[in-house]
């Protein structure tokens, strides 16, 4: 089994030339989609290359960011077996580092929309491989309230739903939680108005905004166009959110035409503020992230990651 496998010390002091070809994996053995056989195959691909891997199993939340962010960290590649939420863990950590290893994504999780949008390969010997290809293309982020995303940050309806699943329910039932926990809230909930300030420009004004660095939300439907390795950001703004509209929006969501809909707006952006009367829980790539207001920039920096 791979928990059984001997590492060995994954920060320097020292990153030149130990860090010549050291690939670090951290994975998240509590995330959904976990695969211990999987990392192993991985690993063995990858030594049988000649690559010098690292293997790391968190035990606690948080200790990816605390690694990424570490000054002595040495890889020249560091590889996220996770979901959506330890790519941006990752991201945190590196935010502010000035020599980032190259990033790799081993898809687990209850979701990871990012390795969809990026068409990354599921098979142990196709990851590896994409990882010896060496090919990257500039991963872009977006910042609210400085804590960085890869996909999205909104507030409203979906941001309360996050905030309100179950962690044993989600662990259970995955993906099908979330829907649970949106039709027992969707029924009894009362909308607060959000403002919506892009880019220094005439407020607009709904009951739900999620500001996308990716093209994909939720799964495979497109909200806009560009992508996580395109810069720029979209904001998404929807004027109404009661259970009627949120059913034609999710139906223009799942046809392709979200921004096409009646009361929808997308538009490009590089700042924006989305403020409210009251708090109004927000998220990032799927996890529970304060309330408003948010300050939404996109990032000047961005992180090299392995593509096929």
């Amino acid at each position: 089994m791979i928990d059984s496998l001997q590492t060995t010390p994954v920060l320097s002091g020292v990153e030149a030339p130990e860090t010549a070809g050291l690939v670090l994996i951290m994975a998240n053995p509590t995330s959904g989609g976990y695969n211990s056989q999987k990392l192993q195959d991985v690993k063995v691909h990858l030594e049988a290359a000649g690559c010098r891997v690292d293997l790391r199993l968190t035990t606690h939340a948080g200790e990816i960011g605390e690694v990424c962010a570490a000054p002595g960290l040495a890889a020249e590649t560091l590889i996220i077996a996770g979901g959506d939420g330890s790519v941006n863990e990752a991201l945190t950590g590196l935010q502010h580092k000035k020599r980032v290893p190259n990033l790799a994504i081993i898809p687990f999780g209850t979701a990871n929309v990012l390795a969809l949008e990026l068409g990354l390969p599921k098979g142990a010997k196709a990851i590896a491989r994409m990882i010896l290809n060496k090919r990257t293309k500039p991963l872009h982020y977006g910042l609210a309230n400085d804590r960085p995303f890869v996909l999205m940050a909104s507030a409203g309806f979906d941001a309360e739903v996050v905030h309100a699943v179950p962690l044993d329910l989600k662990r259970r039932l995955k993906k099908f939680a979330y829907v649970i926990t949106a039709i027992r809230i969707g029924l009894t909930r009362k909308a607060t108005p959000l403002t919506i300030s892009l880019d220094g420009a005439a407020p607009v004004y709904g009951r739900f905004a999620v500001a996308s660095n990716a093209r994909h939300y939720g799964g495979p439907f497109v909200i806009c166009p560009g992508g996580a390795t395109d810069p720029g950001l979209h904001m998404l703004i929807l004027e109404r959110d009661d259970p009627w509209s949120s059913i034609r929006y999710s139906i223009a969501l799942m046809l392709g035409r979200i921004s096409k809909a009646k009361g929808a707006t997308v538009q490009a952006f590089q700042e924006a503020v989305i403020s409210s009367p009251e708090p109004v829980a927000a998220q990032v790539d799927g996890d529970p992230f304060a309330v408003t207001p948010l300050n939404i920039r996109a990032a000047a920096n961005s992180v090299p990651i392995l593509v096929p």
